[in-house]
Order: structure tokens, then C-alpha cells, then sequence
């Protein structure tokens, strides 16, 4: 199959459909992920702030508030939901004004013309997906797309297949990391990266990896090793090209997200607090992505981080062992 017709027109974009809104459906919840209401309400341009309060998401009702002038993705909306639970479905509608709640997850095929798997809890990505992906309907994975190795190499092949996936997180699309890539030229040759940031490596490493690669070009990873413990994680991920990048993901520090760039001939810290925007310019490439009829990232780049994110943890299980990677970025993990 040539790339042509892997990636032809859309099927929704037929002749009687050409000015019509993108219909997606958000398939949420996830403990703890309130992106099935914020990435609703910043599509929709309409969110109730009570509701999203009750539920446990004050931060998110602030930031909705505070960009209220800038809600709503022209040229598409959330027109349908689904959740584990009809209750939660339901509180998500509500949230940011959603019409119509799903009572099965296959049943929004048909109904809609892309999809978004708002949750960040990776072993249930690949089932929650494959009915869509099989259906042809391009989808948005939430972060992190996968956390075992037959995960990813099934993404993989349906990548192949020419079907029609995306996933990152969205901090590729933080503004702080544009500014970054503008200025990295004044630093001169880096020496070494750090990166810090609250929780856990399984669903937060994802983030400050997205950052950091984003700054630095997506550059091949030589190696990673965990030397840290599950509560203060702490890796060493060696570059193709010798840069020492270090990352720490510790539990109990206050929430931050912190990027700093040391090279010859000077420094950057970069202090990410933009969620909104962010997430905003994620949403928009999705959208523009299934305008398109292809995603706009490519799938080598999310692979390359996730395999960096299971190599890490495999590390850590392995009691820190390095885990060195092919220079290939579509070859698997190995250990030596």
C-alpha cells in the first residue's frame, strides 16, 4: 500500500459533508485525568464550572476561566461520550456541554468522525482503541500511548497498516519549549539536560521526555538506566550523540515541570506553567491532523519516546541495568 492510500481523503469528508463541523467522541475516565472535561470544554467553547468543581477539578475551572475568550476549536466539537460508568459519562456532558452519552463504547462508530481515549492509564489503551483503529476512525492516545513492548509493537503495526493513530503529551506543544528551540543556538554545544517534575515515570516521565525532545530535535536515544527508587525516579537517558540528559520524577515535591539546558556557552531554565495552551495547541494539530486525513506527528517519534519510557522501567525492575537501544528508531528495546 503506497502512502497515498494509507492516508487517503477522510471518509466524513464527502462531497455532502465538505463545510460540516468534525464530530469526536471523548472516551474517558481515568483516575486523577481530568482531560475528558478540559479538552471537551476548550473544543466546545463551553464548560460548567460547578460541575467541574464538584468532581474534583478546581485548577481546571480556573484555567477554563481565565482563557475563556480564547475557548472553542473552530470546525469541530465533542458530540459524543463515553465512560466506564454512565454516572461519569454523564457528569463529562454536563461538564462541557456534550449532547449525547454513549451507552457503549463501539456504539459512537458511525456516529462520529474522530475520536479522542482521554485516559492516561497505557495497559488499557490498546483494547479501548483497536474497535476504532479497526474501524478506520482516527484517534487521538492520550499520554502514554503504551508501557509494555506488545503494546507498542501492536500501535506499531497498525501504524504500518496505514491506519490513522496520534499520541503525545502535550507538553511538545508548550509555549516555553517554542521559546526554547529559538534560543538553543545562543547555549552553544549542550553538555548535559535536567528535567524535574512531580509523580510518577509511568504516566508523567512521558511529559518531561515530550519537552525535552521537543527542544532537541527528537535526537536518537543510546541508552537509559533507572537509579532511582518508584517514589524518586531518576534516570539517565545517554544520547546517539553523548548528551547526558537526566530526569527526575519524585512523588512528594510540589507540582513543577522544569526543563534546564546547560551547554558551552551558556544556560536556560525553562519553568512550563501553561497548561491550557498547551493542551489548546495539542487539540488543534488533532484536529488539523483529521482535516488532513493523516496526523501531523510522526508516529517514529512518539515510538522512539515510549521506548524510552518501557526501557526505563524495565531498568528499574531489572535493579538499574542499562538498557541500550538500536540506533534505528523503529527497532525494539534491547538489553546487553
Amino acid at each position: 500500500m503506497n502512502s497515498d492510500e494509507q492516508h487517503a481523503a477522510p471518509r466524513w469528508l464527502t462531497a455532502d459533508r465538505r463545510d460540516s463541523v468534525i464530530r469526536i467522541g471523548i472516551i474517558g475516565m481515568s483516575p486523577g485525568n481530568a482531560h475528558p472535561y478540559s479538552w471537551s470544554a476548550i473544543i466546545n467553547g463551553v464548560f460548567d464550572g460547578d460541575e467541574i468543581c464538584r468532581v474534583g477539578y478546581p485548577a481546571v475551572t480556573a484555567y477554563l476561566q481565565a482563557n475563556r475568550d480564547t475557548l472553542g476549536i473552530p470546525g469541530a466539537r465533542v458530540t459524543h461520550v463515553w465512560a466506564q460508568e454512565t454516572e461519569i459519562a454523564e457528569s463529562i456532558a454536563k461538564g462541557a456541554g456534550i449532547e449525547h452519552v454513549g451507552a457503549r463504547l463501539e456504539a459512537m462508530i458511525g456516529e462520529v468522525d474522530a475520536v479522542i481515549l482521554a485516559r492516561d492509564d497505557p495497559e488499557n489503551h490498546r483494547e479501548m482503541a483497536r474497535p476504532f483503529i479497526e474501524a478506520g476512525v482516527p484517534i487521538f492516545i492520550d499520554k502514554p500511548l503504551a508501557y509494555a513492548r506488545e503494546d507498542l509493537a501492536w500501535f506499531a503495526e497498525q501504524h504500518r497498516a496505514g491506519k490513522f493513530l496520534m499520541s503525545c503529551s502535550s507538553m511538545r506543544y508548550a509555549n516555553e519549549c517554542g521559546v526554547a528551540r529559538q534560543e538553543m543556538q545562543s547555549l552553544g554545544q549542550l553538555e548535559l539536560v535536567t528535567a524535574v517534575g512531580k509523580k510518577d515515570w509511568k504516566k508523567y516521565g512521558v511529559h518531561l521526555l515530550e519537552g525535552v525532545f521537543s527542544i532537541l530535535g527528537d535526537v536518537a536515544p543510546h541508552s537509559v538506566r533507572h537509579i532511582g527508587r518508584p517514589d524518586k525516579e531518576i534516570i539517565h537517558l545517554k544520547m546517539a550523540d553523548g548528551l547526558d540528559i537526566m530526569l527526575h520524577l519524585f512523588m512528594d515535591i510540589s507540582g513543577t515541570f522544569q526543563i534546564s539546558l546547560f551547554g558551552r556557552n551558556g544556560w536556560k531554565l525553562i519553568d512550563i506553567r501553561n497548561s491550557y495552551s498547551m493542551f489548546r495547541d495539542n487539540i488543534i494539530e488533532f484536529v488539523r491532523s483529521v482535516e488532513e486525513g493523516k496526523p501531523r506527528l510522526d508516529f517514529e517519534k512518539t515510538e522512539r519516546i515510549m521506548k524510552v519510557i518501557i526501557g526505563a522501567r524495565e531498568s528499574l525492575e531489572r535493579g538499574g541495568e542499562e538498557i541500550f537501544f538500536e540506533h534505528d528508531p523503529s527497532s525494539i528495546v534491547k538489553t546487553t
